[in-house]
């Protein structure tokens, strides 16, 4: 799904934002609860997630095994081949998943949200 500046979405999920701290001793006073359904505008379309540990790491071992993989011994060779066989999941997971955001969503309700990651968000 691709998110873009005017989108009218839905809360999908959910979310518990934060505590509110009160006093010097910060005693928690509450939190803010958005239920699931809010409707709002997203305003701005935020840069890409960075890709996790696990896709990054792949992605390197991926490489290496196609760039060296013919010079290495063979228990090396293996032994690289089962760590990204480990990673493969993750990988289709991320190719599936797409381009990932984050949004500012102005909420019906008035509230902003700033910095939701796009897969908190259904399109309208």
């Amino acid at each position: 799904m691709t998110l873009v500046e005017g989108l009218r979405v839905r809360l999908a999920e959910d979310l518990a934002l934060g505590e509110a701290v009160a006093g010097e001793a910060g005693a928690v006073v509450g939190f803010l609860s958005l239920g699931a359904g809010i409707e709002g505008t997203v305003e701005r379309v935020d840069g890409e997630l960075p890709e996790s540990h696990e896709v990054r790491e792949y992605l390197r071992l991926k490489a290496l095994f196609e760039d060296y993989g013919h010079t290495m011994p063979a228990a090396s060779r293996e032994r690289l081949e089962g760590e990204i066989a480990a990673l493969e999941p993750r990988w289709a997971a991320h190719r599936e998943q797409g381009k990932q955001v984050t949004v500012r969503v102005r909420l019906d309700n008035g509230l902003v949200l700033d910095g939701a990651h796009q897969d908190v968000l259904v399109p309208l």
